[in-house]
């Protein structure tokens, strides 16, 4: 069990969500569950989304996908994202 985080800068929030959003079945494809989609109080579009997995290969390979690269540059994603793929220490 584990959690991507991706922290990545939108060029408009309204826009990214709904993308966001119609993007849910390739999360759900890729076994990530109980997102949390987060803004900075400070900008609206410096967005951070944290997903649950429970396969580490198939949340990497989602990462990695070029679904995931094309869907974000649709949705107005700005620059490169940081992605985090966590694991829980027990």
């Amino acid at each position: 069990m584990g959690m991507i985080v991706v922290h990545h800068q939108v060029k408009d929030f309204s826009s990214w969500k709904s993308a966001y959003d119609k993007h849910a079945d390739a999360r759900r494809a890729a076994g990530l569950t109980r997102d949390h989609v987060l803004q900075s109080v400070d900008d609206r579009n410096a967005v951070t989304v944290v997903l649950d997995f429970a396969d580490l290969a198939r949340a990497k390979a989602f990462a990695a996908s070029a679904d995931l690269k094309a869907a974000m540059k649709s949705a107005g994603v700005v620059g490169v994202p940081t992605i985090l793929i966590l694991k829980k220490v027990t």
